[in-house]
């Protein structure tokens, strides 16, 4: 079971919000305004705050932006994730993974399934490591994105957390593109 280290210092983290949804505006988004209050409440910064159509090209060209930008280190996507026709959002994202987080998807329908039973099944959330910037999409649920945060990512976003956390690794996720090729190796 993960605990708190109180003698460590918390390290702020900025976290960009994305809700795709075909629908929704910020005066109604309920699962983006669930995720920002969170995250801040947490005393993490908001990085950025949007939302866009159920559209891959549109989806790609927001979370892109945001992993290129140095001042993003994690990006939490609401929506996209279910079976339907317009849900896109895996097939958007995934591709862009240089690392998936299976993990993340295990815990959150563990999670779920304690919740809502079965009906977990019907969400396709994801998780990964793209251009050393952590990407987790959540489905489009208020619930959804109140257990995913409160469940799994309030403890891993906190550099506190022991016996480990998403944090402490942050300076190395990118170490493989930093790597010079060994001398001799013809790859």
């Amino acid at each position: 079971m993960s605990s708190i280290d109180e003698s460590t210092d918390f390290v702020p983290l900025n976290i960009a919000v994305l809700t795709i949804s075909d629908t929704r505006s910020l005066e109604d988004d309920k699962s983006g305004t669930v995720l920002a209050e969170r995250l801040t409440a947490a005393g993490h910064v908001l990085a950025a705050r949007e939302i866009i159509v159920d559209d891959v090209d549109a989806i790609r060209i927001i979370v892109r932006r945001w992993i290129a930008d140095p001042g993003v280190d994690v990006v939490i996507t609401t929506g996209g994730t279910g079976f339907t026709g317009r849900d896109v959002t895996p097939e958007a994202i995934e591709p862009l993974f240089e690392k998936r987080m299976d993990g993340f998807s295990i815990a959150f329908h563990m999670l779920s399934h304690a919740k809502i039973g079965t009906s977990t099944i019907q969400s396709r959330a994801t998780a990964g490591v793209a251009g050393a910037t952590f990407i987790f999409c959540l489905p489009g649920s208020p619930g959804a994105c109140r257990d995913g945060w409160d469940g799994i990512l309030a403890a891993q976003l906190d550099y506190r957390t022991r016996p480990c956390n998403f944090v402490e690794i942050m300076p190395r996720l990118d170490e493989h593109l930093r790597r010079p090729k060994a001398k001799g190796a013809s790859a």
